[in-house]
Formats: C-alpha cells, sequence, structure tokens
C-alpha cells in the first residue's frame, strides 16, 4: 500500500519545473485545437489528456505546498495589530467587510451605469441608481458604527431606518420591474457583461449567505440591517442577472423572457419587501421598550 502510494505521489507530483513546462505545453495544444489551428483528431485527445494531467499535477502541488502557506500567513496576520483585532474585534472585522462590500457594490454600480449608457439600457441604469441608494445607505451604518457614541437604543434606530430606506427603495424597484414588464423592454448585452453580471451575483450571494451564518449569533441590530441590505442586493443581482441572461442566451421566445422577469422580479420585490418590514417591525417593538 505504501508503494502503491509512493508511486500514485511520483507520477502526479513531479517537479515544479516540469508542472511549469507541463502546463504552458497543455494551454498551448488547446488553444490550439479550440483556435482551429490543427484539427488533427489524434493531437486533439492528446492535448486533452496531457491538459488533464497537468491539471492535475498542479492540484497536487497546490495541496501539497499551500495548506504551509497558508499556516504561515495567518501566523503572521495574527502578530500584526490590525490583523489581530481584525481575527479577535467583531466590531472591526464587520465594518472591514462593509467596506470591501461598499467599494465592490459602488465600483459595479459604476460598470452598471456606464453599460446602461452605452447599450442605451434604462433598466440597467435604473439598477445602477438602485444600487447606489443602497451604497449610501451602507455608509450610514459604516458612519454610525465608527462614532463613540453607540448605544443599543441609536442602534435600533438606525436599524429601523435602514428599514423604512428599504422599503421605498422597493417601491421604486417595483416600478421599474413594472415597466420593464409591461412595456416589453429587451437589450442586447455583449457576452463580458454577463459574464461580469454573474461573478459580482455569486461575489455577493456567497458573501450574504456568510454573513447571515456567521452573524446571526451576535444580536447587533446594526450588523443585522448590513447584512440584510447584504442579502437584498444579493437578491437583486440575481434578478438583473437573470434579465441579462435572457437577453444574450434567450433566443426570440419574447413572451418566455417577460413571464420569467416578472415571476422573478415580484418574488425579489416581495422578500425584499418582507425583509425591510420585520426590521422596521422588529426595531419599533425594541425601542418601545427604552421609552417604557
Amino acid at each position: 500500500m505504501h508503494d502503491f502510494k509512493s508511486a500514485i505521489k511520483k507520477i502526479f507530483n513531479p517537479p515544479l519545473w516540469l508542472i511549469i513546462i507541463l502546463t504552458v505545453l497543455s494551454t498551448a495544444s488547446l488553444i490550439a485545437v479550440f483556435g482551429g489551428f490543427i484539427s488533427s483528431e489524434i493531437f486533439a485527445y492528446a492535448s486533452y489528456f496531457l491538459s488533464a494531467y497537468a491539471l492535475t499535477a498542479v492540484c497536487f502541488f497546490c495541496a501539497s505546498v499551500l495548506p504551509g502557506y497558508i499556516k504561515n500567513f495567518k501566523k503572521k496576520f495574527n502578530e500584526h495589530p490590525y490583523g489581530n483585532k481584525y481575527l479577535t474585534d467583531i466590531g472591526y472585522k464587520v465594518r472591514v467587510s462593509l467596506y470591501v462590500s461598499l467599494a465592490v457594490n459602488l465600483a459595479y454600480s459604476v460598470f452598471k451605469l456606464i453599460a446602461g449608457f452605452v447599450y442605451s439600457s434604462f433598466w440597467w441604469g435604473a439598477i445602477a441608481v438602485y444600487y447606489i441608494i443602497l451604497s449610501v445607505i451602507r455608509f450610514l451604518i459604516l458612519r454610525y458604527m465608527r462614532s463613540e457614541n453607540q448605544t443599543m437604543r441609536g442602534e435600533w434606530k438606525r436599524c429601523r431606518l435602514c428599514g423604512i430606506l428599504m422599503v421605498l427603495l422597493n417601491l421604486s424597484l417595483s416600478g421599474i420591474v413594472f415597466q420593464i414588464v409591461r412595456l416589453n423592454q429587451s437589450y442586447s448585452y455583449h457576452e463580458i457583461i454577463v459574464i461580469a453580471s454573474a461573478a459580482y451575483t455569486f461575489y455577493t450571494v456567497t458573501v450574504s449567505i456568510i454573513d447571515i451564518v456567521k452573524y446571526r449569533k451576535y444580536g447587533s441590530p446594526v450588523i443585522s440591517a448590513a447584512k440584510n441590505i447584504r442579502f437584498a442586493t444579493a437578491l437583486v443581482s440575481v434578478m438583473t442577472l437573470e434579465t441579462a441572461m435572457l437577453s444574450a442566451f434567450g433566443g426570440d421566445d419574447v413572451l418566455f423572457g417577460q413571464i420569467m422577469t416578472a415571476c422573478t422580479g415580484t418574488a425579489v420585490c416581495i422578500a425584499v419587501l418582507v425583509i425591510s418590514v420585520s426590521m422596521i417591525v422588529k426595531s419599533t417593538k425594541a425601542l418601545k421598550t427604552y421609552s417604557n
């Protein structure tokens, strides 16, 4: 058994210089095959086999090397004052997370706004404005979290304010969805636009799910509001990705696109409304206990 493991390790874990050569050769051969430069079936199958072996070798190399690098990085990161504070101070960690998500959200908002102008898309321009306003709400939360005069009553008030702003935003979003469906407006987007939308959607959905699991136990109204805003952003990004994909790959079935946009848009608007109203109701009930 030990000899078998050693043989497997020797076969799939070659020296680094050989892995680099194999990666370069497999990449070049795949480009030649898919680019139509070489039409030989034997060469194509050989390229697939070589690329599979190179990918396996890279995975084996990463599995043997990365854990050590990750361990050293965590150690050095923990030794740094800001790194240690990030790992131990939940409030600081949430602020950093909000700053990162705010920067990503603003960058994506600008990207959508530019795409809206380039493709004369009212839909994407309106969604860009929606994201920008959500970014303003996040900024208000960040501004309060940096304040030294934080109280639980103040946190509940900010949470309720965020809920009210989200309700108003949701009304405008509902109107936008209704107009898009009623007017049957469709836009043609470049594949790069769709890929960028998919990447952002994957990022925001993943991060929002992680936040829900990670921060639900801390009981902070401000953290809860930030988590809900991010989740609402994720829901809207799923809806905009669907419209982009229907436009790029949906073909000529206009009715199907209308039905899908209407169903998804309605579901997203209802979900965001439920989240917003629950924030308002919960905050109002909590604030009554402080006034008594």
